[in-house]
């Protein structure tokens, strides 16, 4: 049996759990709501102030079903419950963002700015210009979002310049070197 999707959900008075008939699972937590669509190898319920997952088959799929959908609702639980946070770092002489409404501006050394318009259920702050970060409840769109604005301009390994998460280190090359 899996060790990971036997083990109980447990979640607080912040997140609300519903099961409907057609295998799926609704959490609302807040301001905010996940539902996962479950195959008809898992099923799900709701006992006090726990969820148990449970298998239907014992074929090789279910038992890797079993553990992704134990995993996934935790994650939404935790999401709804604390939230997730990815942290980046702009590093470069004149890189700077700036968050307007709804959309993302960085100025990353191009010609133009760049925007990027922020997804429903995700919240950026900026922190000093050069910091940004990334919240929200579902832990997939978080990550996501964060893995975009990095894409804009990754870190390169001469200079280190360009945009990186919180504490990442990037492998520096040596420059060119002097002739003979």
């Amino acid at each position: 049996m899996s060790r990971i999707g036997k083990a109980p959900i447990y979640f607080d008075d912040k997140v609300q759990v519903n099961v409907t008939p057609a295998n799926e699972v609704v959490l609302k937590g807040g301001k905010n709501s996940l539902s996962f669509k479950m195959k008809s190898e898992v099923s799900a319920k709701v006992e006090g102030k726990k969820i148990i997952l449970v298998r239907n088959q014992e074929t090789k799929e279910a038992k890797s079903l079993h553990g992704l959908y134990r995993a996934l609702i935790q994650n939404a639980v935790s999401g709804l419950s604390k939230g997730f946070t990815r942290s980046l770092e702009l590093h470069g002489v004149g890189y700077r963002a700036n968050v307007a409404g709804k959309k993302l501006e960085l100025s990353l050394g191009f010609s133009h700015p760049v925007l990027f318009d922020i997804p429903d259920g995700i919240e950026i702050k900026v922190d000093k210009q050069t910091l940004i970060s990334v919240n929200g409840a579902n832990k997939e769109l978080v990550g996501q979002v964060a893995a975009k604005i990095r894409s804009f301009r990754p870190p390169e390994p001469y200079l280190g310049k360009g945009v990186r998460y919180a504490g990442e280190h990037i492998r520096r090359k040596a420059g060119k070197s002097a002739g003979k």
